[in-house]
């Protein structure tokens, strides 16, 4: 059976910066408040802005990441989840044609390969400050590098003044692209940041009325019903069923961390979990909560323990839970804020050392910080909530904690994405195992 993905078109920039989540987001919630059906991606590892995609659009997001996820996986997942959606949005990573290095070839995961792979034309924002027909000649470069990319049309961002989007105009008359729309600059469209990106969606008590601002903005500075008429059908396949992305449900029944210090799920990951027959149980650690104790297996996603390190050292239920659960055996797995917490302690930005569960005998400290960042290929050396012992799982690892020590014995052995040797080991000691890695996909050993 052939089947056609909805409509859909990518959010891209030619750099980090320009405006993309702005755009994304306003658009999510323009097209959203018109009763359409909108289904949000976002290109690459990204988990924070998943949760805003989220909240605009009123529907999960999905990380589409052509470094770690197959052609298969990905057009499987595309498949699934737009199955009822009018139009699918994808907000895209770094500059359109950035990718991980690869041996023998120029990139690998970009917005471009997404947009290439799917079908679905490109919106271009630029940032225009400080240019005039610069911009067109950029845009121009952007339409020209890649045959199987189409460039649909283009939204000017931080558009000093009428005079100024009246500078630009020239030069995208003269190559022929259309201009969408323009946003002047604003800089109270912007969210707030921290270290690893945005402040997380939750925490933004406003984040209802900020999201009705950015719709507001997009739809009197975008013509949103040529950006429609700009969508595309995506490429036709034939039907293979859900591909999975290889990393089997660590148990039937899962209690999963979840709230503010611990929010990095990846939704590729627990809906192919649900669908594998998996029961997946939230709590939260920050109000204290002990995972289920009916859980065969306890997951600690990623996020900022750090930020709640004293919160963390004090809940004692949730503690005891833990290690209550690790002395009958009950696979326990942390990903990099969880990896943290299983250790026996976390040394906040202010030199305070906050005692955390000691399942692992991982120190962290984030006094000294420095940036961990990247694609990761790892074997498992041991049989644990990944998989089976010799399987490959590909991840991302995106953190500033300095390790003071790892004493157990080393979860896995780790390649950055072009192939070199990494110091990055993990920890597993009994049935309680962590590492730096957010895990994306697996493959069988």
């Amino acid at each position: 059976m052939t089947i056609t993905a909805p409509r859909g078109i990518i959010i891209a920039a030619p750099r980090s910066g320009a405006g993309k989540t702005t755009v994304t987001l306003g658009l999510l919630r323009a097209l959203a408040r018109r009763g359409m059906r909108v289904q949000p991606f976002k290109c690459g590892p990204d988990y924070i802005d998943l949760a805003f995609h989220t909240v605009a659009a009123r529907r999960t997001s999905f990380n589409l990441d052509g470094w770690a996820m197959s052609a298969a996986q990905l057009q499987g997942l595309v498949s699934a989840v737009t199955a009822d959606a009018d139009i699918a949005v994808v907000e895209g990573v770094m500059g359109l044609f950035d990718g991980a290095p690869q041996p023998g070839r120029a990139g690998r995961g970009s917005a471009a390969d997404i947009a290439a792979l799917l079908g679905w034309p490109v919106l271009l924002v630029l940032d225009v400050s400080g240019q005039t027909e610069t911009a067109a000649a950029i845009a121009l470069g952007c339409a020209k590098f890649r045959a199987d990319v189409q460039i649909a049309g283009v939204i000017l961002n931080r558009v000093a003044s009428e005079r100024h989007r009246a500078l630009i105009d020239p030069g995208f008359k003269t190559i022929g692209l259309d201009v969408l729309g323009a946003l002047a600059r604003n800089e109270t469209l912007t969210l707030p940041e921290r270290h690893l990106g945005l402040v997380q969606a939750q925490e933004i008590t406003a984040i209802e009325s900020h999201l009705d601002n950015l719709a507001d903005q997009i739809s009197r500075s975008v013509d949103l019903d040529a950006l429609l008429a700009r969508a595309r059908i995506g490429h036709s396949r034939e039907q293979a069923g859900d591909a999975g992305f290889g990393i089997r449900p660590p148990g039937q029944r899962i209690a999963l961390a979840s709230d503010a210090a611990f929010s990095f799920s990846y939704p590729h990951l627990l809906r192919h979990w649900r669908a594998a027959g998996a029961d997946i149980v939230p709590f939260s650690p920050l109000n204290d909560d002990a995972p289920d104790a009916a859980a065969d297996a306890v997951w600690l996603p990623g996020g900022y323990p750090e930020l709640h390190a004293g919160r963390l050292a004090a809940a004692q239920a949730f503690l005891a839970g833990l290690r209550a659960m690790a002395a009958r055996g009950v696979p326990i797995h942390g990903e990099c804020g969880g990896y943290m917490t299983l250790g026996a302690g976390l040394e906040d930005a202010k030199g305070t050392r906050h005692g955390m569960a000691g399942l692992l005998g991982l120190e962290t400290s984030f006094v000294s910080r420095r940036l961990h960042l990247g694609y990761r290929h790892a074997t498992l050396l041991a049989d644990c909530s990944l998989g089976v012992k010799g399987a490959s799982v590909h991840g991302h690892e995106f953190h500033y904690a300095t390790i003071l020590s790892e004493a157990d014995d080393p979860l896995i052995a780790c390649r950055d994405a072009s192939g070199r040797a990494i110091a990055e080991r993990g920890s597993r000691r009994g049935s309680v195992t962590g590492s730096f890695l957010h895990v994306l996909s697996g493959e069988a050993a």
